[in-house]
């Protein structure tokens, strides 16, 4: 099993926040890692949405469903089709002195025949996703508290 956190600490209230990275469809006009966000479905607070971002040259894509809570707040995704199938991430939002700490958390069983603890750990896990959510937070972070 592989399981990534990212965090940051970010100097706004977590509605501003929560109110940009919920709005996975708008992503490519403000995340420039991010090629594109094409809504598939939408289930009410629920949604699936085709993805796909930059790791430096090399374009990543799967298809996930999102679960929008804005009570708590939270954001849900549960990969459904690419190489990260099955795939569960969490967005959390905790209030702290000086703003609001956001947690991307991901877990993933790779399912590959083959060395599937290391590739998980360190082609999924270490390669893609930390860039990735690394550089989705930084940009939130500085969308958010120019916004603030």
């Amino acid at each position: 099993m592989t399981h990534t956190t990212t965090s940051i600490d970010i100097a706004a209230p977590a509605e501003t926040i929560y109110r940009l990275a919920s709005a996975t469809e708008r992503w490519p006009e403000y995340l420039p890692h991010y090629r594109y966000v094409r809504l598939l479905e939408r289930h009410g607070q629920a949604k699936v949405v085709a993805m796909s971002a930059w790791r430096d040259f090399i374009p990543v894509s799967w298809v996930a469903e999102q679960t929008n809570d804005p009570e708590r707040p939270t954001i849900r995704f549960r990969h459904i089709r690419g190489w990260t199938r099955g795939m569960e991430v969490e967005w959390r939002f905790e209030p702290i002195a000086t703003g609001t700490r956001v947690t991307i958390e991901h877990h993933l069983a790779f399912k590959f025949p083959v060395a599937a603890d290391w590739l998980g750990e360190h082609l999924i896990g270490g390669y893609f996703i930390d860039d990735v959510a690394g550089k989705t937070l930084a940009r939130m972070k500085a969308l958010a508290e120019g916004a603030a």
